[in-house]
């Protein structure tokens, strides 16, 4: 049997990059797998492919006008859609599969890893085990599906720190990226070090505006990863998951019902008002990211718009005059019908 050999050639680590940056990618790191030592099985990556010598981590960044609709008080669907769901989803495995084919093709094997979970044993919210979901195939290794920490990865492929949120911080973005993955056979002729600069400056910003109230002012957590002492604010992971959906009282949502899904998601509705809006604006003023932009995201005067549930929904008159109400029916066209989408 005869068949097309793959291409007989090394893969360097800058020819990685310059790919994965020409299709997509704002920043790459690769690192060797023996960073995963000491590493929890269920959160061990090596236990997916076992044959892995080297990890090839891809940030995505969040485009800072898709926090706007928010920053407003006037259009939610897109943060958590376009700049959260479909980078994890659609953005970033298309990226992964051109990275995939292009070390295939060169005989490697590859495991691409999109940001995006589910059936993990581990619950990625409260990070305890889910009891009853699966059971181990052999003694020795973990149960069906091993989570992967993306930030950690991140930090293990030196693409920056962690904050005093928990969230990720590069020297380019800040908050505002997304993490997508490789695992792969292939060994480069340069690995990328760990970060050793300092982004956060433990403003507590992200405490103060953080519409859960999830991140501890005072108590923190420090772990050592590859004789780094990493340290974050202690996180209450439920009270997280309380302000992605509007904060403790609701106050950071209008909406009274469920919140329309695109790409299947359609939460962070509050568009992580402390952990990346409060922390991308402070970096931002304080010079600390390389990507910088022409006017400042936050304008004069603002204050955080606030809704009162407890209130009754009540439609402003000219609102109605101009659109009327869902289900009447009005012979005339007004001028809003001119602008609806079904006439396009």
């Amino acid at each position: 049997m005869t068949g097309e050999k793959y291409i007989d050639q090394p893969v360097t680590s800058a020819e990685i990059k310059d790919l994965a940056k020409r299709v997509g990618a704002d920043c790459v790191g690769i690192a060797p797998m023996s960073r995963w030592e000491g590493a929890p099985k269920q959160n061990d990556p090596r236990y997916i492919f076992p044959g892995a010598k080297s990890m090839i981590v891809l940030g995505f960044r969040i485009p800072r006008g898709l926090l706007r609709g928010i920053e407003e008080g006037t259009r939610f669907i897109d943060y958590p859609g376009m700049g959260y769901a479909s980078i994890n989803q659609v953005h970033g495995p298309m990226v992964l599969w051109k990275l995939n084919r292009y070390l295939e093709e060169r005989g490697y094997e590859v495991f691409p890893l999109q940001n995006a979970n589910g059936g993990d044993a581990v619950n990625p919210v409260t990070g305890k085990f889910r009891e009853g979901l699966s059971r181990h195939v052999a003694e020795g290794r973990p149960a069906p599906d091993v989570l992967v920490h993306f930030r950690m990865a991140a930090y293990l492929a030196g693409l920056g720190e962690f904050g005093w949120s928990k969230m990720f911080l590069t020297p380019e973005f800040g908050p505002r990226v997304r993490f997508a993955m490789l695992f792969t056979d292939a060994e480069f002729d340069a690995y990328d070090p760990i970060y050793e600069g300092h982004i956060c400056d433990r403003c507590k910003l992200c405490v103060r505006n953080c519409g859960g109230h999830a991140i501890s002012m005072n108590e923190s957590v420090k772990v050592t990863v590859c004789g780094h002492e990493i340290e974050w604010g202690k996180l209450d992971e439920l009270a997280c998951e309380n302000g992605l959906h509007g904060g403790d009282g609701h106050e950071l949502s209008p909406f009274d019902g469920d919140f329309p899904r695109q790409y299947g998601y359609g939460r962070a509705v509050e568009g992580a008002c402390g952990c990346i809006r409060a922390c991308m604006i402070h970096l931002e003023q304080r010079n600390k990211l390389t990507k910088t932009f022409r006017n400042p995201f936050r304008k004069p005067g603002w204050t955080q718009w606030k809704v009162d549930h407890t209130k009754p929904y009540e439609i402003p008159p000219e609102v109605v005059a101009e659109y009327g109400v869902d289900g009447e029916h009005d012979a005339e066209e007004s001028d809003a019908e001119a602008f609806s989408p079904i006439n396009d």
